[in-house]
């Protein structure tokens, strides 16, 4: 295997694990509750402008449900490629590009909303991602 996919299978498990890591927060305990029991009081029965079909606690669990399963799709899938078929991901400026977008993207929305253990792992994901992309055209 070359080096550019061990860096991005190395980035792959990262998102994988962040991914897994927060699907399991978000149906085992409380990690990614409020603090404040009212709040989440308040939210098993408000509802957003969009629907009366869904509460916003509803609404909070599904977001950090799929936001997960984004992930662990990225992880899956580049990972994928990087072990089974690195000739398809790096003959393709298309995958990479959208990789790479996706990380990005996850960078800033880590760095505007999130706290630090995902960011930084975000963040060393990107690294890695982005050195296999040089690998790959050095």
């Amino acid at each position: 295997m070359l080096l550019q996919s061990y860096l991005v299978a190395a980035s792959a498990v990262i998102i994988l694990s962040l991914g897994v890591a927060h699907l399991w927060l978000t149906f085992a305990g409380t990690a990614l509750h409020p603090r404040g029991t009212s709040l989440r009081a308040a939210m098993e029965h408000e509802h957003p402008h969009l629907t009366r079909q869904t509460t916003m606690w509803r609404a909070w669990v599904g977001f950090n449900a799929s936001h997960s399963l984004g992930a662990i799709l990225f992880g899956l899938m580049y990972g994928y490629f990087a072990v089974v078929a690195p000739e398809t991901l790096f003959q393709s400026p298309y995958l990479l590009a959208v990789g790479l977008i996706l990380l990005l993207a996850y960078v800033a929305l880590g760095k505007r909303y999130w706290f630090s253990v995902p960011f930084r792992g975000i963040v060393l994901a990107t690294v890695l991602y982005i050195a296999a992309i040089g690998a790959a055209f050095a």
